[in-house]
């Protein structure tokens, strides 16, 4: 959606009389709305939590302008951070960052009561993150906006954030890219309030049997790497980290696609 569409889609929504249709329900006429009338219809048939953050994870790279790469992020309450999901190779990666230096977009934003944000459109300088700023600016982006995800949440449920990067500086400041994701935000938690309590078992279940299966694909392709290429085990990883930050895929797709399909790939 473009930029005019959507402060016309925000005009009409507001100036809407109270007792009018819903504006979810006239999307024909607004490009906005039946975005988020989707999303809504779907979440509703979601009945876990990883279904519903997925949803809404996908969601925002379709409807944020420049967003390169999204990220769901939960704290536990030793303040450690874990990205069950995200929509590339470095989601994992820039969290790691964050719990190595204590700062950045994420912990700032899940530490926040109520529903917040965080925003940067340089981290290559950033004063409020001098540490992790610059790392993320080295491996490739320069602007993040981190909205509250869960808030006000105790025991067993995790606070959190819905993280947004992108490649290009000024981004994801503006005030449509901020609404579209405290609106997204907004449906995330909605939709985890009515499934099952977010529980650290459950995401630390989730992602041992994530990183088995991950594991065993990868070891996959390393394997078929390694016998093509004439090339050792570090090297065919190497290979693959590479290429999928090239392509900007996740690692364990990209390894997957190698071990479903590596008779008709060279």
């Amino acid at each position: 959606m473009h930029d005019d569409e959507w402060s016309q889609d925000k005009a009409e929504f507001v100036a809407e009389p109270a007792d009018s249709p819903h504006p979810l329900g006239d999307t024909a006429q607004s490009p906005l709305a039946s975005q988020f009338a989707l999303l809504t219809r779907t979440l509703l048939d979601t009945d876990t939590v990883a279904g519903a953050l997925d949803l809404v994870m996908r969601a925002t790279i379709e409807v944020v302008p420049d967003a390169d790469l999204v990220s769901v992020t939960l704290r536990s309450p030793d303040g450690q951070l874990h990205t069950p999901l995200d929509t590339g190779p470095l989601g994992v990666e820039l969290d790691a960052l964050q719990n190595h230096y204590d700062q950045g977009p994420c912990l700032d934003a899940a530490r926040k009561d109520g529903l917040a944000y965080t925003h940067s459109g340089d981290l290559a300088t950033s004063q409020e993150w001098p540490l992790f700023g610059p790392a993320a600016a080295d491996r490739g982006f320069l602007s993040v906006l981190s909205t509250a995800l869960v808030p006000d949440a105790q025991p067993p449920r995790l606070s959190g954030a819905i993280n947004i990067f992108s490649h290009k500086p000024g981004r994801l400041g503006d005030e449509m890219s901020r609404d579209r994701a405290l609106l997204l935000t907004t449906h995330a938690s909605l939709a985890v309030a009515h499934t099952e309590a977010v529980r650290l078992a459950d995401l630390r279940e989730t992602q041992l049997r994530r990183a088995l299966e991950t594991r065993d694909v990868i070891g996959q392709a390393k394997g078929i790497l390694m016998n093509r290429r004439g090339i050792d085990a570090d090297e065919a990883f190497e290979l693959l980290r590479r290429t999928s930050q090239d392509l900007n895929v996740k690692l364990a797709e990209l390894a997957r696609t190698l071990v479903t399909r590596h008779t008709e790939i060279d």
